[in-house]
């Protein structure tokens, strides 16, 4: 039987849990941490249990022979193209489907007729719709690119669809995407090869925001400007066939990036002979695109310690002067990648360095950059560092880099990514003086989008996820690995990953869970890039610890190099190579939109009680006497008035000499019976509590944001200690709404924080301290403007204004 005193104490702490700030109410149980199997697809031979690809894991192949050419003066791609598609699944098709990114911007397209006016998440120039007395919005940068497209008659013109033998093939266009009927049913194992002719108009990217098109610089020497061709999404590419959906038949809708296939590209590029061209794989034909000298400066590039020029600032410039009537063409192959980008201009200088790594299949990689002269010392610097710092710290986390190429390209575009091949935005400012300088915001743009960039060939180029449907899966993979480069570079700079980055996102009403599909999504940002960074630093850093998540993280992009994961994949890669259940943790964090706010309500301070009389009575008299007196009490005696009985002290008798927590022998005896009759054990405990006489501390917290997390708690005491506690998240339970903790402590406990390092994404940092501190803000002072409402003008005076001719604003070159 258990002692009293031992009795009382568990039943303090029972009772302390069960009244912590929030009830949980009858029938109201969530379970934060059922499993996650119950909603993953169920393991097969194509993806097994533990996140791998199965034994009869397989995915297609598509081979591309590419000849294109630009015409500069209309801003026109001709191409004839075959295509030979490689059947590796276990079914028979009957058709293949296309898709048909360029008709994404025809006005017929599912795209344009879904758009909304004013709508949330729109992605481009910008619109508001009427709302109460504000009329709607139209922005300048949407009207201009309403009149572009009514200007241009966008989208694919595609002919002469043949196969092999040169026979017509049926094909259906449906917006955006073409099906081929096959002249028979393309069995497993086998190949069929087609042919086809295209042509389309570039679009202006300044103009439409297309991911890819042309840039004019009117202001160049040359007679009518010159341009930068930024090329991408400019194919008809073959939809992605898949074991866990067959066809990919969700549409481009200027969002929800893309899902490809790898294979095999031999491309021919017929541009301007003045023309500088960048591009995805190997250029085979150096000798007869490059100079002798400049073929030199590339192999001189290979073991320079800093970027070596190909094409120089001074060559680049002559360029942009002259212009030809000449064309010459650029034959590029690459091997195994999933998508194929290039750009063109005659405005392009192109630096170059030698990246060395420790891989057998591609010891060394060249790093490259191709940007005007409005790029400036900004990528002279820091553009081609950049490329081969992202290298230097994804293979770390991830594989050595597979290609032999790795390059950034300045133009229209503020980020993209492609195989081999990135395009990045940021620029210097040109000055009436000549000099060109750059702000520390352009200086910092450049780094992160180039580093971001770069990431981007491993995830999801490489490592090859479904940008379509899962946004996150190599946004948010790359904008964690891209954190990680990033402050390694300068951790001064915000890279917009830690934990604290997403909390105002996390507590907002345009929240969705980041498994939702990404055209779908209301916030593209803090949604697929920020959030899921964020969940990923946690997870390193507080959850798991660097070791375990390390290796982790590096088993999956190993597991899944060259091949198409999904979710399910990366959650039980993770877990399976972790060691970890994280079941709670994928559940809250990527299927809900909980956020974490875990507030500590209160905090009691216990003691061990004895049941020795002569001990507990004298600390009850104690704990009364520290009482406040009583406010009429006090002012009796600040007034000196007497009370009754000092007045008549001859009635005085025993209970005026001895209060009620004077001991009698008969609690004396009571106690002494209790300890004889405590097992040896029992007494052995006792004595030993008794005499360390430890505080005893209940922390009462409640999980008011609804996400579960691991406690991070800082205690603070009296004699200046602090000591960090981590609670694992796994305290939520059994009880996910409210918790109580028991911190047994020689020490005086004076302070208690939640995440005091702004570690876990907490919302609400003011109820994370006990007790309460005071919240440190500022005030400014300002002065009323006047009402500038049109009803107010004053037009008998102005009415009397001379009429000005307006000066124009000068051109930023």
């Amino acid at each position: 039987m258990k002692t009293a005193a031992l009795t009382s104490i568990v039943s303090i702490f029972i009772s302390f849990n069960l009244g912590a700030a929030i009830v949980q109410s009858k029938g109201d149980f969530e379970d934060k941490f059922r499993q996650l199997e119950e909603v993953l697809p169920t393991p097969n031979d194509y993806r097994n249990a533990a996140g791998e690809p199965g034994r009869d894991y397989w995915q297609q192949k598509v081979d591309y022979k590419i000849d294109v050419t630009l015409d500069e003066s209309k801003r026109v791609l001709t191409a004839k193209q075959k295509v030979v598609y490689h059947n590796n699944s276990p079914y028979s098709l009957k058709y293949l489907w296309l898709q048909l990114e360029q008709n994404k911007f025809k006005e017929d397209s599912i795209a344009n007729l879904s758009a909304d006016f004013g709508g949330i998440g729109r992605r481009g120039p910008t619109t508001s719709a009427p709302a109460a007395d504000k009329p709607a919005k139209i922005s300048y940068g949407a009207l201009r690119a309403q009149q572009w497209l009514a200007d241009h008659d966008v989208g694919y013109k595609i002919s002469n669809v043949r196969d092999a033998e040169n026979k017509a093939l049926r094909f259906v266009i449906n917006s955006a995407q073409m099906r081929i009927d096959l002249p028979k049913p393309l069995k497993s194992g086998e190949s069929f090869e087609f042919n086809l002719d295209y042509q389309y108009q570039l679009l202006e990217e300044n103009a439409v925001s297309a991911r890819a098109g042309y840039e004019h610089f009117p202001d160049d020497v040359r007679k009518g400007g010159n341009d930068i061709f930024l090329v991408a999404q400019w194919f008809p590419r073959l939809a992605t066939y898949s074991d866990y959906e067959a066809w990919h038949n969700k549409e481009f809708l200027g969002r929800g990036e893309f899902t490809l296939e790898f294979g095999d590209y031999d491309v021919s590029i017929t541009v301007p002979a003045d023309h500088i061209v960048a591009s995805t794989g190997v250029l085979t034909n150096d000798g007869e695109v490059l100079t002798a000298k400049q073929r030199q400066r590339l192999k001189n590039a290979k073991d320079a310690k800093r970027p070596v020029f190909v094409v120089t600032a001074e060559e680049a410039l002559e360029n942009e002067r002259a212009g030809t009537d000449k064309v010459k063409t650029w034959n590029f192959k690459a091997e195994n990648v999933r998508d194929f980008a290039w750009a063109s201009s005659r405005k392009f200088m192109w630096d170059a360095k030698g990246y060395a790594q420790e891989s057998e299949t591609m010891p060394h990689v060249m790093a490259m950059s191709f940007y005007p002269k409005e790029g400036g010392d900004l990528w002279k610097k820091y553009s081609t560092e950049s490329v081969i710092h992202t290298m230097e710290v994804y293979e770390r986390f991830t594989f050595d880099y597979p290609y032999p190429t790795s390059i950034s390209v300045n133009g229209p575009v503020g980020g993209m990514e492609y195989p081999m091949i990135t395009f990045n935005g940021p620029r210097t400012t040109w000055h009436k003086d000549g000099s060109r300088t750059y702000t520390q915001a352009e200086k910092r743009f450049l780094i992160g989008v180039v580093i971001h960039e770069i990431g981007h060939i491993y995830f999801p180029m490489i490592v090859n996820s479904d940008e379509r449907q899962w946004t996150w899966m190599d946004e948010g993979l790359n904008s964690f690995l891209d954190g990680v480069a990033g402050r390694e570079w300068d951790p001064n700079i915000p890279w917009g990953v830690e934990p604290r980055d997403i909390t105002g996102y996390m507590k907002s009403n345009v929240q969705v869970p980041i498994m939702t599909q990404s055209d779908s999504v209301l916030r593209l940002g803090p949604n697929a890039y920020t959030k899921p960074a964020a969940a990923l630093n946690i997870l390193r850093e507080v959850i798991l610890g660097r070791e375990l998540f390390d290796f982790a993280f590096k088993e999956y992009a190993t597991r899944w190099k060259y091949k198409r994961p999904t979710p399910a994949d990366f959650f039980r890669t993770m877990e399976e190579a972790s060691g970890v259940d994280l079941d709670w943790f994928w559940r809250g964090w990527f299927y809900t939109t909980d956020h974490v706010d875990i507030s500590v309500d209160k905090v009691y301070k216990l003691r061990l009680d004895t049941q020795d009389p002569d001990i507990e009575f004298d600390l009850l008299r104690k704990e009364e006497a520290d009482k406040p007196t009583s406010l009429f009490v006090e002012r009796e005696r600040d007034a000196g008035n007497e009370t009754w009985i000092d007045r008549n002290p001859d009635v005085k008798d025993f209970y005026d000499e001895n209060d009620r927590f004077t001991v009698t022998n008969k609690e004396r005896n009571k106690y002494q019976q209790n300890l004889a009759n405590l097992k040896p054990w029992e007494r052995k405990v006792l004595e030993r509590a008794v005499k360390e006489d430890k505080n005893y501390y209940v922390i009462d917290f409640s999980n008011i944001g609804g996400l579960v997390m691991p406690i991070l708690l800082q205690l603070e005491y009296e004699n200046g200690d602090t000591e960090m506690m981590h609670i694992p998240a796994e305290i939520w339970r059994r009880s996910p709404k409210a918790v109580s903790k028991l911190i047994v402590t020689d020490k005086e406990l004076v302070q208690v924080t939640v995440d005091p390092k702004w570690e876990t994404a907490d919302v609400d940092m003011e109820n994370n301290h006990y007790p309460r501190r005071i919240i440190p803000s500022r005030i400014e002072a300002f002065k009323s403007k006047p009402s500038t409402d049109k009803v107010r003008r004053d037009i008998m005076h102005d009415i009397k204004t001379e009429k000005k001719e307006p000066k124009e604003k000068p051109y930023k070159k």
